[in-house]
């Protein structure tokens, strides 16, 4: 994960891109606000609703993830946090168990941050057409090598079985939806769209225009990524020059920030307790 963020052009010198686990304070701080926030507010999680059912299933690490979630943000004063649809849940209970320490100690001790979303990327449909996930395995890896993205595409993309020549409608189409939208340059999907909905163009062909958008438009990307994966060293390195400032942030955390600073957090990317 962290060479895919530095391969798509992430400046460690303008941001703070560390390991969680390299900033002992973050776990420091999920206890003290675990003790903070009620055991039915922690319940309604989804994430542990989707497996209330199994209890089995389910660990302490994963009913407390939102409490470590929370303490990844609250930690270093962010102001905002870009998250996806279903995150928002996640990032209110953030700013619930701020309230509440906030109140009880009668100051603003922590900030109580606001949600950042993009309408266009809240919901990615995978290859099949459900939300993308990994763990579902419906997804297209753009750092994957040109026989590997064309196995994914052509087997794995869900297309109907309208004949070559008639008509086609992209909209809620997965190859359209899920893919050429969001990977192809901004002009791409007004060429796809006509041409699709005039007939004589196929699946296959619009498979076979997604593939080279995905080998063409990520080539640096993907030679960067490889790079960083055949350098670990080089990635750690990274990483430990941003865990240092953030583990400077993060045990000053009663030092507020300079007057008219807005704090961007990305915690809940990429956080998985299983």
């Amino acid at each position: 994960m962290a060479a895919a963020w530095l391969a798509c052009g992430l400046d460690t010198d303008k941001t703070v891109f560390y390991r969680q686990s390299d900033v002992p304070q973050c776990t420091e701080l999920a206890w003290y606000l675990s003790c903070f926030f009620p055991y039915s507010r922690m319940a309604l999680a989804h994430s542990f609703k989707d497996k209330a059912d199994r209890l089995e299933d389910v660990n302490a690490g994963l009913f407390s993830y939102p409490m470590l979630m929370a303490a990844d943000i609250l930690a270093y004063d962010a102001n905002e946090v870009p998250v996806g649809k279903d995150q928002l849940q996640h990032l209110e209970m953030a700013r619930d168990v701020a309230g509440r320490i906030n109140h009880k100690v009668g100051r603003e001790v922590l900030i109580e941050p606001e949600a950042r979303t993009n309408e266009n990327t809240m919901y990615v449909p995978g290859t099949d057409g459900a939300k993308m996930s990994k763990s579902k395995g419906n997804i297209i890896d753009p750092f994957a090598d040109e026989k590997a993205l064309k196995k994914t595409i052509n087997k794995q993309i869900v297309t109907d079985a309208t004949p070559l020549e008639d008509p086609k409608d992209p909209d809620g189409a997965v190859a359209y939806d899920s893919s050429i939208k969001l990977v192809a340059s901004p002009s791409t999907p007004q060429t796809w769209r006509p041409k699709l909905r005039a007939g004589g163009y196929g699946w296959g062909h619009a498979k076979k225009d997604l593939l080279e958008a995905l080998v063409d438009g990520f080539a640096q990307e993907r030679d960067t990524f490889n790079r960083y994966m055949a350098d670990l060293p080089a990635l750690d390195a990274e990483l430990a020059k941003g865990a240092e400032k953030a583990r400077a942030v993060a045990r000053h955390h009663d030092r507020p920030p300079a007057r008219g600073a807005r704090l961007l957090s990305a915690a809940p990317c990429g956080h998985n307790p299983q």
